[in-house]
């Protein structure tokens, strides 16, 4: 049962390898270990997700009072095309995260956005009754790694204030190996993720150098939220913790970290 007391020190956060989208319709091991986490956790006042796919060249923030779902893809079951996760936005929490991030450019979008789904299957396992208000952050792609995990640790604040700060994209993900066999680079790229992260997390930009680098992360789109919760972590001194792990169709990486569960 999920505890419901707010009176915490610091909410933690999370972040979820979200893989297919499927995942908001299915029950398998990785939406059980994310409920699990939802579980374990209060509940939260809000929830700000940095999902990889809204990934564009500015910094927004969701900021109407009943965000959209977004079906942003294709080829799959119309269940999931007919899928609803009718949460509130929470446009005060949007101006705080504009005030945070100060002074870079932060828009409050009004009409554009929504949730897409990276965000909202995976809160579909996470909070199904779609009760906790949420916002989404873009990613700007104009951005350095570095960039991303400073803009990370300003939002640590947050965590004080009864939000869960969700990030969601994939370490690996490279669409165009997928295969039902494994590559023993895609696991190493991951485990090397997961060593920096839990060691060094202001470090984390070093994977650039890694030798997998351009085969796990052909566009930076689905790595960079993990940047966030690095900063996170720099900035708390916590070591995040995995929470379930794996790689899906070869090069697909599923692994999940927590950080103050």
């Amino acid at each position: 049962m999920t505890t419901q007391n707010h009176d915490i020190a610091m909410m933690p956060a999370a972040f979820i390898g979200h893989g297919s989208p499927m995942n908001a319709l299915e029950n398998n091991q990785f939406t059980q270990a994310w409920a699990g986490f939802a579980q374990r956790i209060p509940k939260p006042k809000a929830i700000l997700v940095i999902s990889a796919h809204w990934y564009i060249d500015h910094i927004a923030v969701t900021a109407m009072p009943q965000p959209n779902t977004i079906h942003d893809f294709y080829g799959f079951p119309p269940a999931l095309s007919e899928m609803l996760y009718p949460a509130p936005g929470n446009p005060l929490l949007a101006r705080r995260v504009a005030e945070l991030l100060s002074p870079m450019d932060v828009r409050l979008d009004q009409n554009t956005w929504g949730l897409d789904h990276g965000a909202w299957s995976v809160l579909a396992p996470m909070f199904p009754e779609a009760d906790v208000p949420v916002i989404q952050l873009s990613i700007n792609a104009r951005l350095s790694f570095d960039e991303h995990v400073q803009l990370g640790a300003k939002l640590a604040p947050l965590r004080n204030e009864g939000v869960l700060i969700l990030a969601s994209g994939n370490v690996v993900h490279n669409l165009r190996l997928m295969q039902r066999g494994s590559y023993p680079w895609a696991q190493e790229f991951d485990d090397e993720a997961r060593n920096l992260i839990v060691q060094r997390p202001q470090d984390i930009a070093q994977l650039l150098n890694h030798p997998a680098y351009k085969l796990a992360v052909p566009t930076p789109d689905h790595f960079i939220p993990l940047l966030y919760i690095a900063g996170l972590a720099a900035a708390s001194g916590e070591k995040p913790e995995v929470f379930i792990d794996g790689i899906a169709m070869g090069s697909i990486s599923m692994t999940s970290f927590a950080l103050g569960k």
